[in-house]
């Protein structure tokens, strides 16, 4: 029971990973900070947006909490919500990445 919860863990912090470097990278190339959306001037910008929010969603959620500004401030009961549902987005997007990573080491 215990090689699955280290497992489990193993591929949250992947998933992790892999949202927090593609959030950095976004925002170094794009010069813009990236956010949780689907609207873009066209339809492939659409799509890429969309793309970025499901990837980099869980980093994107997890720094909701370290927002510093009263004013856009979120409740501490909303922060851990937060926070919850961002490990188990980043658990779907680390077994996304492994999947991808295994099909190329093995095929």
């Amino acid at each position: 029971m215990s090689n699955d919860l280290v497992l489990a863990l193993f591929i949250m912090a992947v998933g992790l990973s892999v949202a927090g470097v593609g959030a950095h990278l976004y925002q170094f190339i794009l010069r813009a900070p990236a956010m949780l959306s689907y609207t873009g001037k066209t339809y492939l910008s659409s799509l890429g947006n969309l793309f970025i929010s499901f990837v980099c969603g869980p980093y994107i959620m997890l720094n909701l909490g370290f927002n510093n500004q009263k004013e856009e401030a979120l409740p501490k009961p909303f922060i851990l919500l937060a926070a919850l549902i961002s490990f188990g987005w980043a658990f779907i997007t680390g077994l996304m990445f492994m999947n991808i990573y295994l099909a190329f080491i093995y095929a």
